[in-house]
């Protein structure tokens, strides 16, 4: 990360955010492993959620992409890279590589569909025989972060086009018989108040994670945070390079993280346990399983480790299956009671918290 760049974007740095560690977390696991599914993040107006955000692009590592490519084309990989770009190593042409910032793309509130998916200039298709595409948020999106604040306010149908891309990885595009596709695998984070309505529960289980975050209460932090703000505003940059050396630090992890996920293994047992938590909650289908089974995961390789333990996946299941257990789209999320008692019954630990409770009880009796 260059000096120039950060002089130039000063973007507040990951590492100095204070607090909100459940939203942190599940930002940093997804930029792990992106199949986990992306994030939303509920909670109050003024709580950081696009600050951390556009901290979290700006802190990853630069990446490799094919130059002067609307798609940002993996130069190595098939499933990230363009048809075009794909055509052109068949055919052995050399490809010009250079390397850029992983590119966060901030989707507008009123976006039509057009904006988010491109469009194909038909005209300049049948006139002159070329696939005339006009890529859109998706394509810059690809390899990247794509951040919709409001996300509660979009559409439905825009909600559900975003979901598919994230998932399958592809944008396609038709008109007129004309179709056309491009790579669009990114971190998909959506933003919202609860105060605002809630997503539909059919769009909401198809986010990865559910991070809730509340405004800091203790009057200590919320000091702090003011005063770092100001040195912040007063002066970026040599805030940035007191904070540069953790800023590697965490950079460093993240990549070395990715290169290990691929050898970390989670024991049979622990996976059976995982989904007998889901079984009693009643969480429909199995994406609940896979999410915890990959966020786990992730944990691991971000600490280091090539085997899942029993605490990793206590520390990422609230996170991957809160927002499953509705039924009745007018229920509020769980805070995560329900899936911290099942989980605690599953894997046979004493609920700290009933026991606490049961414990008050006894002292009350007894002092009658």
């Amino acid at each position: 990360m260059s000096s120039t760049a950060q002089a130039t974007r000063r973007v507040f740095p990951f590492t100095a955010i204070v607090g909100q560690e459940e939203m942190k977390l599940a930002l940093l696991l997804n930029v792990i492993d992106p199949k986990i599914g992306g994030v939303m993040i509920m909670g109050d107006r003024g709580t950081g959620k696009s600050t951390t955000i556009r901290a979290l692009a700006d802190l990853l590592p630069e990446i490799e992409v094919v130059a002067d490519d609307p798609f940002n084309s993996d130069p190595r990989d098939p499933e990230l890279m363009s048809d075009a770009v794909r055509q052109q190593l068949e055919q052995q042409i050399e490809i010009p590589v250079v390397h850029k910032k992983v590119p966060m793309v901030d989707l507008p509130l009123g976006a039509t569909e057009d904006r988010v998916c491109g469009t194909i200039d038909i005209e300049k298709a049948l006139s002159e025989g070329v696939k005339a595409f006009e890529p859109g948020l998706l394509a810059k999106a690809n390899r990247g972060i794509l951040y919709v604040d409001e996300v509660n306010l979009l559409d439905d149908h825009l909600v559900d086009v975003l979901l598919d891309s994230a998932a399958g990885g592809w944008n396609t595009v038709e008109r007129e018989g004309i179709s056309i596709r491009h790579p669009a695998r990114f971190v998909l984070v959506g933003s919202g108040n609860p105060e605002e309505g809630e997503l539909r529960p059919q769009l909401l289980d198809r986010f990865g994670m559910h991070a809730e975050i509340h405004t800091v209460k203790e009057p200590a932090l919320r000091v702090q945070i003011v005063e770092q703000r100001a040195e912040f505003d007063q002066n970026p940059q040599q805030f940035l390079e007191k904070y540069q050396p953790q800023q590697q630090e965490l950079q460093q992890k993240l990549t070395q993280a990715q290169a290990l996920l691929p050898s970390v293994n989670i024991d049979y047992d622990l996976r059976v346990n995982i989904s007998e938590v889901c079984s009693e909650l009643d969480v429909d289908g199995l994406r609940g399983d896979i999410v915890t089974n990959r966020a786990a995961k992730a944990l691991a390789a971000f600490e280091g480790r090539t085997e899942v333990t029993v605490d990793d996946i206590r520390r990422v299941i609230t996170l991957c299956l809160r927002h499953r257990l509705r039924k009745d789209p007018l229920e509020t999320i769980d805070s995560g009671y329900k899936v911290e008692k099942a989980f605690n019954r599953v894997f046979g630990i004493e609920d700290t918290t009933e026991a606490a409770q049961s414990n008050g009880t006894a002292q009350m009796s007894g002092r009658r």
